[in-house]
């Protein structure tokens, strides 16, 4: 008996993504594995289209943010100053992608940030696609994530 598997090419797109403008501000974005062209695309809502081919990846990595809701509370404390107290003592967490390939031997990186509710399914699109594993980096601090966006 002979069996073949015939493995179709999948394409899975996150529409809920961010990523640095020229300015260094955050712009919607969309992120997309594409087995058929074999690479990641981020397509930003200013216009730019990034790839990067699997084959060019070297690391990817995941790391989160915290960072207390300050400007949040003090809107709101002027509403009702209870809530913004409540609010000041509650942290945010902001969640990010970053791959790094070499593009023409120079090592570059994408910087990516991600929805709270499928940060965990973009790492795991990112290995199924790319094969490569997503180092889990945990907490960092906010100072690092804006030295890799510039």
């Amino acid at each position: 008996m002979l069996f073949s598997v015939a493995a179709a090419a999948e394409e899975t797109i996150f529409r809920d993504v961010q990523f640095p403008s020229a300015k260094g501000e955050l712009a919607n974005a969309t992120l997309r594995f594409s087995d058929d062209d074999k690479m990641v695309e981020v397509r930003v809502s200013d216009g730019r289209v990034l790839t990067v081919q699997y084959s060019q990846v070297d690391t990817m990595s995941y790391e989160y943010t915290k960072k207390h809701r300050l400007k949040q509370a003090v809107a709101l404390g002027m509403l009702s100053p209870a809530t913004g107290v409540i609010i000041a003592f509650t942290k945010s967490k902001n969640h990010w992608l970053e791959i790094d390939f070499y593009d023409q031997d120079k090592p570059r990186a994408l910087v990516l940030k991600l929805d709270k509710r499928n940060y965990q399914k973009v790492c795991d699109a990112a290995k199924a696609h790319t094969g490569k594993d997503v180092a889990m980096i945990g907490k960092t601090d906010a100072k690092a994530i804006k030295g890799k966006l510039k």
